[in-house]
């Protein structure tokens, strides 16, 4: 399996087949031309782009890439909104009014985003740091956006999030897997459910 991290406005990661090249890029930050660079100088094909929610720092990379490679925008459709509005996606706090293209398909729990021959991401929802955020398990390891970092969880305050519903679901979907699994985060350092069980203070 190809697995490629970047750090850019969050977590960025590239995974994908190692058969054929093909490659879903998940949460394209603000630096496109970084992950673009990155695509052509491994020579890998981005067939998808998937965002774990719709905040600006998950999202900001979307067009260009998009533009660049004609790559599909996956994203749960309790977060689609936000791809197109900048008051939803919060970019106009930050003085800007930055928008992605609509989604091309919507995700929702259980769905399997298979990429070339090898690799298939299930979509499991964890609403609460915001309405349609979702976490991406693949064998071991679980890309889990902005629900879950070390030692810490994602932000709540923000419209469409909740506490309760958030840690509800790490406990109810996160927290069920082994300890060995590995957990990438969309900001900060990967981690794993083992860890987190013993040393998480929000859990």
């Amino acid at each position: 399996m190809i697995l490629k991290g970047m750090e850019v406005s969050c977590n960025c990661y590239i995974v994908g087949c190692e058969e054929t090249k093909e490659v879903a890029v998940i949460d394209p930050g603000s630096n496109q031309k970084a992950i673009l660079r990155m695509l052509t100088e491994d020579g890998l094909k981005a067939v998808y782009i998937i965002n774990t929610h719709g905040h600006i720092d998950h999202i900001g990379g979307n067009r260009g890439v998009k533009e660049a490679t004609e790559a599909k925008i996956l994203i749960h459709e309790d977060d689609a909104k936000m791809l197109v509005n900048a008051v939803s996606n919060f970019s106009f706090l930050m003085g800007t009014k930055v928008t992605s293209p609509p989604a091309d398909q919507f995700l929702k729990e259980g769905d399997i985003v298979k990429i070339g021959n090898t690799v298939e991401l299930e979509v499991i929802h964890t609403p609460g740091h915001s309405a349609g955020g979702i976490c991406l398990k693949t064998g071991d390891i679980i890309f889990v956006g902005d629900t879950l970092f070390q030692m810490s969880i994602g932000r709540t305050d923000f419209p469409g999030g909740s506490y309760k519903q958030l840690i509800s679901n790490i406990k109810e979907k996160l927290m069920i897997y082994p300890d060995e699994t590995v957990c990438y985060p969309g900001h900060g350092p990967a981690t794993t459910i083992g860890f987190e069980r013993e040393n998480n203070p929000f859990l």
